[in-house]
């Protein structure tokens, strides 16, 4: 049997990762700056993430959701304190289009509506409504279209205001990437997410805070969204959220309500993925991540700044985007092939750093430093 081929794949295999290193199969060590789609978040195989999902495993790693499991509740409370969203409710999943799926359906049901403002270039995932929200036709299969997605263009707040206007009563959800990551790394404005938020609130719709990418502490901030004050009705969650580990996760406020049998999940929040999930947030707490995270950023964001041929450097924290002049268009292929260093892209010619967000400064400079050599600076 053949693999079903929908990835443009290096021809590198990894075997094994330590912290923000993977080496491959000949022995070769990499600088991974990209960690899997910013799903590395605290380092590959930390000790204290190896050793809670080892003893886990040792006693029991799979029930489902028909029993009592003390492990959701930690993880609740460990995820309300760190957050600051004590009295949020959680709702655990496996993935972060799933995540987006639950948050978009559980907003119809509150409000008893079908339309889902999105906005250009977003990426919320590949299933059902997740990728009807999504800006990107190619991959919207003919049974994924529907009429209740409308797309707005990302940071127009008068184009918002317009809508509202005019259709505000008929809005089940608002869904936002406060960065937007596959998009581009394109920051949204304090002023346009505080103006999502005021028009939703004033005509009864939830607003989504998709944090997928953007969110666990990746900005300095628990959540992207937190950087412009408001607080969301939902927050989607997932990738750093298990450190590899397939969890995701929904944050609802409290005055949205739950039934019995309104949401569901095989998978989701079972033993083995809690104990990744807790494992995470008792690193990131441990070792100070969201600090580390703003002035690694910080640093990296100034350093990259300064070197000719590197332009439009932005983000946040350790969601950081950059292009660069023609003179250096191949720059993220020679940093793989020559310095043995992985970067992500987004479109158009983006180059995306998502690396852990213990990231050390030797090997920010590592990056730095093989950046400035091919330019030549």
């Amino acid at each position: 049997m053949q693999l079903f081929d929908v990835y443009p794949v290096n021809d590198i295999t990894i075997v094994k990762g330590s912290g923000s290193h993977i080496w491959d199969d000949r022995g070769n060590r990499y600088l991974d700056f990209y960690g899997g789609h910013a799903v590395i978040s605290v380092g590959h195989t930390h000790p204290h993430y190896a050793e809670r999902i080892s003893k886990q495993l040792s006693q029991i790693g799979f029930y489902s959701n028909s029993v009592r499991m003390p492990l959701q509740q930690e993880l609740a409370g460990k995820l309300g304190a760190l957050s600051g969203k004590d009295d949020y409710q959680l709702f655990l999943c496996n993935s972060g289009a799933e995540a987006n799926e639950n948050a978009m359906k559980l907003a119809s049901f509150h409000t008893g509506r079908k339309r889902i403002v999105a906005f250009t270039n977003a990426f919320h995932g590949r299933t059902s409504l997740a990728v009807a929200a999504t800006d990107n036709p190619s991959i919207v299969a003919p049974v994924n279209e529907t009429e209740h997605i409308v797309f707005l263009p990302y940071n127009d707040t008068e184009a918002v205001h317009e809508y509202f206007a005019g259709h505000g009563q008929e809005v089940a959800a608002v869904i936002v990437e406060a960065i937007q990551g596959v998009g581009g790394i394109v920051v949204a404005s304090d002023d346009f997410l505080r103006s999502v938020r005021s028009l939703c609130s004033a005509h009864g719709a939830v607003l989504i805070a998709d944090e997928v990418q953007c969110g666990y502490g990746r900005t300095g901030a628990f959540f992207a969204a937190d950087h412009a004050g408001i607080q969301a009705d939902i927050y989607t969650m997932a990738k750093g959220m298990g450190n590899g580990f397939p969890v995701g996760g929904i944050l609802i406020a409290p005055h949205i309500r739950p039934r019995h049998g309104m949401l569901g999940t095989t998978f989701g929040g079972n033993h083995l993925a809690c104990a990744a999930a807790l494992a995470v947030l008792e690193i990131m707490e441990q070792e100070s991540l969201l600090r580390q995270a703003a002035d690694s950023g910080q640093y990296l964001m100034k350093s990259l700044a300064a070197i000719p041929g590197i332009l439009n450097v932005r983000g946040r924290g350790l969601m950081i985007g950059f292009e660069t002049d023609k003179a250096h268009q191949g720059l993220r292929k020679k940093l793989l092939d020559e310095y043995r260093i992985f970067t992500g892209t987004a479109k158009p010619d983006v180059i995306r750093l998502l690396p852990a967000l213990n990231i050390s400064p030797e090997d920010s400079e590592c990056l730095i430093s093989a950046i400035g050599k091919i330019t030549g600076s």
